[in-house]
């Protein structure tokens, strides 16, 4: 079964070609009206009193190349189909469309099909008058012992080196030296964990598990070898040794971190770490990306490609441009960190002592360190089995605490925000945080001079606010919040109690949860069953009565 994503195969290149157009933010994309078989994108606000750069070759690398059409690269791009070479007809058509007294230059990938359709309609031009040359990029140099390197991602480059020259008005034949010089100062090479997916086919999974290869070219075709890791600093190393000795000793370089379709940029900002930290690095003065530039359809890889510095070059690569797929290049500087504060805790206190406090704060604490069996599980049939240990944990600090008079029981603001900041440390996940934010917030209530109840209700206010439960979402809130309602009405502790039990009651009810773990359950798993939060709830004042 193939999983691309498409309306009909023969229409997904027509389509997509579609959404280049459309997405671009100059709105000076254009397509030849030649029918759906002939696919040219061209700048519309071409004159043609420059030299016309022409590029292309199978769609799947995408934004290359109709990405790179517009002012400072491109004037045209030829679309073949998903890794197929466009018609002679095609890049015959793009030719004498664009192209003026000036000429144009073709800039081609080195691979068979890309060189005999380009260089056989590039004849045909010739032989009708316009003036036309071609350059091939080969920067692969994964397979060194290949007599005709392949044209990777660092044909990208040479588009925007030769449209910067081509857009200043230099010559045809100016256009043409400066492309070949970019073309042999530039050396790419890839590895991929897997091969692409190509639309309507299944994918071939040659790279096993765990393995990587090593210059897997950017149609899938096999690399040099197979490497029995994934491991990036190894990868890049290997990687970065082999471009080292493509460059001249003592010369700087720019470098390009190209994603081959499906790496995170997660993976590619530490591929340009790794990069940054090899021995390479001292020869590395400017960076472009990490981005997609030359993709292989969704290939899970990458590549890296060095340009040996000209200044003519560098002016060229920050020239700016008006294209979509043109990543910007800058200067490479040493990472540096800020002098800076760090955060701890502001809370100050005098440990005291209460009777009355005491003997609440024991009573919870112990309720909650005897519930953890139970409610483990409880929650074992609703949730991940671990609201009793997570419970727990927190009221054994506080105990410990308390056993230890370290507590400031006859100042509960300040009790309050000690137990919330002891619950979101020993507590951890969403609950600890969740039962800081109640105590934090009540112990502000109370250094404001509210009474206990209005301050608990404070604090259970704050944390529906950031935690997103209401009543009904079937969570502790559906006992704690009418137990405090009670309180606050100026009820006594037994009714509070009575409502904590009828509210956690409720959530056995309810036939599905909005929060937590258990929203992810189905009614049959919930039915019956009490909210593991909830009946701790109910539980822990039925122990203060």
């Amino acid at each position: 079964m193939s999983q691309f994503l498409m309306n009909e195969k023969n229409n997904l290149v027509n389509e997509a070609i579609e959404g280049v157009l459309l997405s671009t933010p100059w709105h000076n994309l254009s397509r030849l009206d030649l029918g759906d078989d002939i696919r040219v994108v061209v700048r519309n606000d071409w004159d043609k009193s420059k030299v016309a750069l022409i590029s292309g070759g199978g769609s799947g690398h995408e934004p290359a190349h109709a990405g790179f059409v517009g002012k400072g690269m491109l004037t045209a791009a030829v679309c073949g189909d998903i890794f197929a070479s466009p018609s002679v007809d095609a890049v015959l058509s793009a030719i004498i469309n664009v192209t003026g007294d000036a000429g144009c230059l073709l800039i081609v990938k080195n691979y068979t099909g890309d060189r005999l359709n380009f260089g056989l309609a590039a004849e045909k031009a010739r032989a009708q008058g316009y003036k036309v040359e071609m350059v091939m990029v080969q920067d692969d140099i994964a397979l060194p012992d290949n007599p005709q390197p392949r044209g990777i991602a660092g044909t990208a480059l040479i588009h925007k080196i030769a449209g910067y020259a081509a857009e200043q008005g230099q010559s045809l034949a100016q256009v043409k030296t400066l492309a070949q010089r970019a073309i042999k100062g530039t050396a790419s090479i890839g590895v991929a964990f897997s091969t692409c997916h190509i639309p309507g086919e299944k994918r071939d999974n040659r790279v096993k598990e765990g393995e990587s290869e090593l210059g897997m070219g950017i149609h899938g075709e096999p690399g040099i070898i197979t490497l029995d890791t994934q491991n990036s600093e190894k990868l890049v190393s290997i990687m970065t040794e082999k471009l080292a000795n493509s460059l001249s000793s003592g010369t700087r370089a720019v470098l390009l971190v190209n994603n081959l379709g499906g790496f995170s940029m997660l993976e590619l900002a530490l591929v340009t770490r790794e990069v940054l930290k090899s021995p390479l690095a001292a020869q590395i003065s400017h960076l472009i990306g990490p981005a997609t530039l030359v993709s292989a359809l969704d290939m899970k890889g990458f590549s890296l490609t060095v340009l040996q510095i000209e200044a003519a070059f560098l002016e060229a690569l920050k020239a700016p441009v008006e294209v979509l797929g043109w990543a910007p290049i800058h200067a490479v500087e040493q990472v540096t960190t800020l002098s800076s504060q760090r955060v701890v805790s502001k809370l100050e206190f005098t440990p005291s002592q209460d009777e009355q406090t005491a003997r609440v704060v024991s009573r919870v604490a112990q309720t909650l360190i005897d519930l953890e069996a139970e409610l483990n599980a409880l929650d074992a049939k609703v949730g991940d089995g671990d609201t009793g240990s997570t419970f727990a944990a927190g009221a054994r600090k506080v105990k410990s605490a308390l056993e230890a008079q370290q507590l400031p029981l006859a100042d509960l603001p300040s009790l309050f925000a000690l137990v919330g900041e002891q619950l979101a440390t020993v507590m951890g996940g969403s609950s600890g945080v969740l039962m800081s934010i109640l105590f934090t917030a009540a112990g502000q209530q109370l250094a404001q001079g509210g009474t206990l109840p209005e301050a608990l209700q404070q604090g259970l206010a704050q944390m529906k606010h950031y935690g997103g439960a209401q009543i009904g979402h079937r969570t502790l809130i559906d006992a704690l919040e009418p137990a405090l309602e009670a309180l606050v009405a100026g009820n006594t502790l037994a009714e509070a109690a009575e409502a904590a039990a009828q509210g956690a009651e409720s959530t056995a009810q309810m036939q599905s949860a909005r929060a937590g773990r258990s929203s992810y359950l189905n009614q049959q798993t919930l039915d019956g069953v009490k909210d593991p939060g909830a009946y701790a709830v109910e539980r822990v004042f039925a122990a203060l009565v």
